[in-house]
């Protein structure tokens, strides 16, 4: 029992001394204050030499130490207690490598968390006003034209941008949210055009509260509008199917396009270049591809919903 005393009392001097050392003394080494530097190398000499006999000595005292060893001088006692200095600043050493590193760990990951979340702002920002950029376009046509129908999508378009500023602030909303908007931009994109467009937008959910990233499905239904059947003369159609089950969201939006396989080469617009990258950033688990055959593009999507970063 007097030796567990003796270590617990020697362990106290040797932390604080240890903690001055590495947290106070080492950082203000440098080899252009070398004077200093050398001084408060010593010094710290001293403290684990001496220092350590002082604090030995005080313990006794205090009867809280039991000289349980017998030293017929001071440099007796120092060469018996130094080595525990040497191996104290080793142990501690590496404890306080592995602190700094876990830390450092911490605040890369942190840091790349904020990145990521930095980017995905901005890519939200540039969608945004992407989208309704489109809208817009759309109501101007209708205008021009002297159409009816132009206060019918302005309405339309009120009730898209009152989603768009209170809706898509958060990092998620439910998918019946997503469903809703896709089919208000459905029906504001179709008083464009006449009955010869199909439109069809089926979907089977098995949780409409089911969460995901707002706007996230939407570039490709603008995709499908504005250079899908908006460059089509003859049967002009688009076909969007939706399930989500068990996690597993697909998403397909097929639509007809001017361009044969043999005119066109898939070339990404801003719109599917951000959601390409927002699914990058947000999901482990994902699978996009276009495709264009026969005068129709094909969009498919693939998202395991539980990946989510």
């Amino acid at each position: 029992m007097p030796r567990l005393w003796n270590d617990c009392w020697r362990a106290i001097y040797i932390t604080v001394i240890n903690f001055i050392l590495f947290e106070y003394t080492i950082p203000r080494l440098s080899w252009k204050k070398l004077p200093e530097s050398l001084l408060l190398i010593f010094s710290h000499f001293i403290l684990y030499s001496f220092g350590l006999y002082v604090w030995r000595e005080i313990g006794i005292q205090l009867q809280i130490y039991t000289e349980l060893k017998k030293f017929t001088s001071v440099k007796q006692v120092i060469t018996w207690h130094f080595p525990y200095s040497v191996s104290s600043i080793l142990f501690f050493g590496i404890i306080k490598h592995i602190y700094d590193y876990k830390n450092l760990k911490i605040a890369t990951q942190q840091l790349r968390i904020e990145k990521q979340q930095a980017e995905l702002n901005y890519l939200k920002s540039q969608t945004n006003p992407h989208f309704l950029f489109n809208t817009l376009n759309n109501i101007y046509a209708l205008s021009r034209d002297k159409s009816d129908l132009a206060p019918e999508s302005i309405l339309r378009l009120s009730k898209i941008l009152r989603f768009m500023l209170y809706e898509t602030g958060g990092k998620y909303i439910p998918i019946e949210q997503e469903c809703r908007i896709i089919s208000d931009y459905i029906a504001l994109e179709r008083l464009r055009y006449d009955e010869n467009l199909q439109v069809n937008f089926s979907y089977e959910v098995n949780e409409l509260k089911k969460q995901l990233p707002p706007l996230l499905l939407m570039p490709l239904v603008e995709n499908a509008f504005k250079h899908g059947v908006s460059e089509t003369r003859k049967d002009p159609f688009i076909d969007i199917q939706l399930s989500v089950i068990n996690d597993i969201l697909r998403f397909e939006v097929k639509n007809s396009t001017g361009k044969s396989q043999t005119e066109s080469v898939v070339k990404e617009n801003i719109g599917l270049t951000n959601l390409r990258r927002q699914l990058e950033l947000l999901y482990q688990d994902y699978k996009f591809t276009v495709e264009h055959q026969e005068s129709i593009f094909c969009a498919r999507l693939y998202i395991n919903l539980a990946s989510h970063v």
